[in-house]
């Protein structure tokens, strides 16, 4: 659904701010007609002087009536109304806010909304820094601005809102001959507004001259300390260095995912096969087909390990073994673990990943390459299936890089299976793989589970291996 009103003559709202900042408030003849001298105090007046000294600073002025201050209360707030630019948007409030958000799938959904309803309230009461709430359209950071902007509203302060395209398009049109008021004027309003929310930063066509515009507001906004809040769908390392380093600024900034990207892309991730799906610590054998101690010593290690990390997500979860030795069912089995519980967790194989993010390329793809890649990179909890059977082009090793190497820095929960020694992975991988600081790296020797006859083949001296036509040792 879209909250947006249509585009409103932003300079029409912007001289009714001059007009309100710079001349006490009034009740003109056209906004109130003369009452007959009913009250006993003004005599229909509407205001009168109070009876002190000379010498009193309040003496010879004129001060609103009883009979009036409630009317005069009432045409403030529908001037400010007015220059508020909120227009149909004033029906959004914290009152009527879903409490779990538009998309409650999981708990990690409904603990992020809450926590950005709780910072709007908060920055609502006491606006100071700037808020900015990201996540994907829909998911209510719009709703939550607009709410801020009421509260401030109901207590008599000036507010601002817009959206970023519309008031691109208003300072364009005040090149124009017609235009009723200059750039320099509309521009000076807002960046001096007491209380600015900038709607949908990001989706604005990215021109030098808006890229420099919104630089400039933004940048005497933020030198100015002056209240702010931006929402945008987009991811934050996605816009302009010189705003992005306005809007992370920690000392100044808060910022709140009210939920995170989501994708159809994602989606078919998730959509696991039935035999993965099946796949469970129970239904899983803690010693294999293994042949000694040592094999099922590591296998039982493996198995531990995997079930304490279903558990309690921490840190990153590497095994290491050959096709069939059990390392897919035990990542599977977090999986489904963690989503039996109803928390959040993306198994994917990497030659999958690679494609679904080829396929964004497409252009009638439904998700962007940046989307996809950025709510795969910030997933709680990522497992990624046959590391190293992907095709080693420059491409994916270097995309493969920048995910781990961005999960690595967030420590965000990992759980990587590959067929290759941390040694023969590309070097910067190896090393991100194999951090003790962060990884658990267990090496699964047990044979393949799957072939009845493992047993016999692994247990038997090379030269004895029973071979078929054409078979193998």
């Amino acid at each position: 659904m879209d909250d947006r009103q249509p585009m409103a003559r932003l300079s029409d709202v912007m001289q009714r701010l001059s007009i309100l900042n710079s001349v006490p408030l009034q009740i003109q003849p056209e906004e109130a007609e003369p009452e007959p001298p009913t009250c006993p105090i003004c005599h229909g007046y509407g205001f009168v002087r109070h009876n002190v000294p000379t010498d009193h600073p309040d003496f010879g002025k004129a001060f609103p009536c009883q009979c009036r201050a409630t009317e005069i209360t009432e045409l403030r707030h529908r001037r400010l109304e007015k220059l508020s630019n909120l227009g149909p948007l004033m029906r959004l409030t914290f009152d009527n806010l879903i409490v779990d958000g538009r998309n409650p799938e999981t708990p990690e959904h409904r603990h992020r909304f809450r926590q950005a309803v709780q910072a709007a309230r908060t920055f609502a009461d006491q606006p100071s820094g700037w808020l900015i709430l990201c996540g994907p359209p829909g998911c209510g950071k719009t709703h939550l601005a607009s709410a801020i902007a009421n509260i401030q509203l109901a207590m008599g302060e000036p507010i601002l809102f817009v959206t970023v395209p519309d008031l691109l398009d208003h300072l364009r049109a005040t090149f124009s001959p017609t235009s009723d008021m200059t750039y320099d004027e509309l521009f000076e309003n807002v960046k001096s507004s007491p209380l600015l929310i900038l709607d949908d930063l990001g989706t604005q066509s990215s021109t030098p001259w808006a890229m420099e515009k919104l630089y400039q507001l933004l940048n005497s906004r933020y030198n100015s300390r002056l209240p702010t809040v931006i929402t945008t769908n987009h991811s934050l390392e996605d816009l302009d260095e010189r705003l992005r380093v306005r809007i992370t600024d920690p000392d100044f900034a808060q910022i709140c995912h009210v939920q995170p990207p989501q994708s159809a892309a994602l989606q078919r991730l998730g959509q696991t096969p039935e035999l993965l799906r099946q796949m469970s610590f129970e239904s899983f054998e803690p010693e294999g087909r293994s042949v000694d101690a040592r094999q099922k010593e590591g296998l039982r290690a493996s198995f531990a390990a995997a079930y304490a990390f279903a558990e309690q997500p921490d840190g990153w979860l590497v095994m290491i073994g050959t096709y069939g030795c059990g390392k897919t069912h035990l990542a599977a089995a977090i999986a489904n673990t963690r989503l039996a519980a109803n928390r959040p967790a993306t198994f994917v194989s990497v030659p999958d990943l690679l494609d679904h993010l080829r396929s964004t390329y497409a252009p009638n793809s439904l998700v962007t390459y940046d989307e996809l890649f950025e709510t795969i990179r910030t997933a709680p909890l990522l497992i990624l299936d046959d590391l190293g059977t992907q095709s080693a082009t420059a491409w994916a090793e270097e995309k493969l890089y920048q995910l781990l190497n961005y999960r690595y820095n967030a420590r965000l929960a990992t759980v990587v299976t590959t067929n290759l020694s941390l040694d023969d992975l590309d070097p910067r991988l190896g090393s991100r793989l194999g951090d003790p600081n962060l990884s658990q790296v267990f090496e699964i020797e047990a044979p393949d589970y799957r072939r009845p006859d493992a047993r016999i083949r692994r247990a038997l001296p090379p030269r004895q291996s029973p071979r078929g036509p054409g078979g193998r040792r």
